[in-house]
């Protein structure tokens, strides 16, 4: 059974991400009323007679949706009870299927009522939020941090702040690429990484300020991640699950930031900007593990210095038995 629920976690993680990559792409391509003003049916018909590219791309898109829906669903109630017992593992089980039902009533409601571009683009981070429960399910499910012996990691005030501030930056980095997505401002800039590189000025209109905010957000991260990264190699390399998490961090930060600058130069080419969504999302998932690993540093540092104290009394105890004298009998 733990066999299957292995496989199974791993196919409902995949599944996610074809989940995101699809919000994407419907974005990207425009086809967000492909199936008109009709929801959960297309056009109000169960099998379409008119058949568009964006109508594919749309339903293709629900359809995944709800498989992933039923996928998590059934994951969360297997994990709730073969990994119950690991403090984590029911929360992420109602958060990756809260999370996930939240997304597509979003989505339809943008089908159904027009809703603001500001309301619009908090659907990819909804979507990522889900993504990542269900990415460290799996996680626990495989039980990687025995591999990486995680309850013996403690993770200083320093890193702490670094880590969970990353990971609620990304959010704000997520937000503006998305609202760049979904204003249409992705190419309203020609250059970069300045809006006109021989002419630098600040934003003239809305559109201008949408990108270039969120270029400089972007920036900010890809800054602060090179920053703690640095940290990490000059003092964690011991703690190899905290070194490695920041390694990969700064290598996905480093490529969602290329494949962002290769939008503008290649003309917003549609498979350069899917990667630019999986980039994030796979770096959203490293920092939602890290902060996982925070969570609990507390409780391994209390277990840790219980363990020791009894280590201490119990060293004490025998010390005191061999030195104490015997008393001759009566």
């Amino acid at each position: 059974m733990k066999s299957s629920l292995k496989w199974f976690a791993v196919l409902t993680t995949i599944v996610m991400l074809f989940i995101l990559l699809g919000g994407a792409l419907v974005t990207k391509t425009d086809s967000g009323m492909g199936c008109g003003r009709s929801w959960p049916l297309c056009n109000g018909q169960l099998i379409p007679d008119k058949i568009t590219l964006e109508l594919v791309i749309e339903l293709s898109h629900r359809l995944v949706s709800g498989a992933g829906g039923f996928l998590v669903l059934l994951l969360s109630y297997m994990s709730w009870r073969k990994i119950g017992h690991i403090r984590e593992a029911r929360f992420l089980s109602v958060l990756s299927f809260g999370f996930l039902l939240l997304q597509g009533l979003i989505g339809a409601a943008a089908v159904l009522w027009s809703q603001s571009d500001f309301v619009l683009a908090l659907h990819f981070g909804i979507s990522l939020i889900s993504f990542a429960a269900v990415f460290l399910l799996t996680l626990l499910i495989f039980e990687v941090d025995k591999k990486f012996e995680a309850e013996k990691l403690i993770v200083d005030k320093r890193m702490k702040f670094h880590i969970i501030g990353v990971l609620i930056f990304s959010l704000i980095v997520v937000y503006t690429g998305a609202l760049v997505r979904h204003t249409e401002s992705s190419l309203i800039c020609k250059d970069w990484p300045l809006c006109i590189n021989d002419s630098p000025a600040l934003p003239a209109n809305l559109y201008e300020w949408v990108q270039m905010g969120h270029r400089a957000i972007a920036g900010t991260i890809f800054l602060w991640v090179s920053y703690v990264t640095y940290i990490a190699h000059k003092h964690y390399k011991i703690q190899k699950v905290i070194y490695g998490g920041w390694i990969a961090a700064f290598i996905l930060v480093f490529l969602q930031v290329i494949a962002g600058a290769f939008i503008i130069f290649s003309r917003q080419n549609l498979y350069i900007a899917l990667s630019h969504a999986l980039f994030i999302a796979c770096f959203f998932g490293v920092m939602s593990y890290l902060m996982l690993l925070t969570s609990r540093s507390k409780k391994n540092a209390l277990a840790q210095l219980k363990g020791s104290s009894s280590h201490s009394v119990h060293g004490q105890n025998q010390i005191e038995h061999e030195i104490t004298p015997t008393l001759p009998a009566r």
